[in-house]
């Protein structure tokens, strides 16, 4: 665990965790770090307190003695979210001090009842302030299903510091450099695709409500922004918050100027119309992707998908259905409200078609919304006359995705 101090009275604790599923689901190959704050005035609050994944307290403990702060002299634990990277430690807590108040959301009490069994509670609003002395003056503000219902901001008024808890966050474990401007560039191009990431597997579902936590975050006067994952952001925040803003458009059919082939083949028939597909990608000089299922994991498939601007599914049809494992990605992208994108389908059947019923059925049931150029369907290998198909549904939907292209 690395302390750092933010401010006068502020301080960052975080520690990185690997070799984990992130909320059970999520391959997060590069790690992640859980930051938790302090904030020190006459009385002495912690936000997002957690412990050491390995659930010893004694770690979060000595780091806090380290900085000067007797955990026994702490009043209050502000509670932005209920997720036990978050609050992990409350049960703890309580082990070696009886007196402290934990700050939260009605929605967010409730957790803390039923998941630790404490009612020392205090529930906040919109506007409310908790006085810490010296200066310090923490305010919160609710941004409800970002992406719990529970969920809150606290701002620090004297340092105008955002503790922004989930939002603003990044998958990716953090070396020596922690602050926006200690990033080397290929630091920064590393946290840009960690945003990606962790946003389209733990956010995209709530996008709406990013929106609005978003514009929550523009009534405040920022000047850091502190999130519970990945760097603190204390040159320039509103990069961050235009990220994201960049990011809700990802998930409503915008992207990077490229195109992902979410693609598998049973015999190689289909593969054999990839292998052409690529060779149209290059001519064209467009930057591609290629996932094929289920080889890849579905936290990067996920993640590419959301940051391209068009999709290329070369799926055959399997027992009069979609291939399966791309049926299931194109599920989990449903299931994410992944909507808009510029796609086009192709791939082959043997005794029947089906894959293409499949499809629309997908697309209709999670209301996805995609824009399809026509597909292309062949029998067994693909032809001359079939890859010609193939090769003009792909410069159409090249053309098609430029008005979709937000780098």
């Amino acid at each position: 665990m690395k302390k750092l101090k933010i401010a006068d009275g502020i301080y960052m604790l975080t520690m990185n965790v690997e070799d984990i599923l992130f909320e059970g689901i999520w391959e997060i190959a590069n790690g992640v770090t859980i930051n938790s704050y302090l904030v020190q005035g006459e009385k002495t609050a912690i936000i997002d307190g957690v412990i050491g994944w390995d659930g010893i307290p004694e770690t979060l403990y000595q780091n806090l003695e380290e900085i000067g702060v007797d955990p026994k002299k702490i009043d209050y634990l502000v509670v932005n979210h209920m997720e036990p990277d978050h609050s992990g430690w409350i049960e703890n807590f309580r082990k070696i001090k009886d007196d402290f108040t934990v700050i939260c959301t009605e929605k967010a009490a409730k957790l803390v009842s039923s998941f630790y069994g404490e009612d020392g509670i205090r529930i906040v609003q919109e506007g409310d302030t908790l006085d810490l002395g010296r200066g310090k003056v923490l305010s919160f503000h609710p941004v409800p299903n970002v992406h719990w219902p529970d969920t809150m901001y606290t701002y620090e008024r004297e340092t105008k510091t955002l503790f922004s808890c989930d939002m603003f966050g990044a998958f990716g474990r953090m070396g020596e450099h922690c602050f926006d401007d200690e990033l080397t560039p290929e630091e920064m191009d590393f946290f840009e695709a960690e945003g990606i990431r962790y946003y389209s597997n733990v956010m995209a579902t709530f996008t709406p409500s990013v929106k609005k936590a978003i514009e929550k975050a523009k009534t405040l006067e920022i000047k850091v922004i502190a999130p519970g994952h990945g760097p603190v952001y204390r040159k320039n925040p509103q990069k961050i918050i235009a990220d994201y803003a960049r990011f809700t458009r990802y998930a409503e059919g915008a992207g990077k100027k490229e195109v992902t082939i979410l693609w598998g083949s049973m015999y190689g028939m289909t593969a054999k119309a990839v292998a052409y597909v690529e060779s149209i990608l290059q001519r064209e000089g467009v930057r591609y992707n290629k996932l094929e299922m289920p080889l890849e994991s579905e936290s990067e498939m996920v993640a590419t998908v959301f940051g391209s601007a068009g999709i290329i599914i070369a799926a055959p049809t399997y027992e009069y259905k979609l291939f399966p494992p791309v049926a299931a990605a194109l599920n989990e992208l449903g299931r994410k409200r992944i909507t808009g994108k510029t796609a086009f389908r192709f791939g082959s059947y043997g005794w029947s078609g089906g894959a293409e019923k499949e499809l629309q059925e997908i697309m209709e049931r999670n209301n996805m919304k995609w824009d399809f150029v026509e597909s292309v369907e062949f029998e067994g290998a693909p032809k001359k006359e079939d890859l010609i198909k193939v090769e003009a549904g792909v410069l159409e939907l090249i053309k098609k995705m430029g008005n979709k292209v937000v780098e």
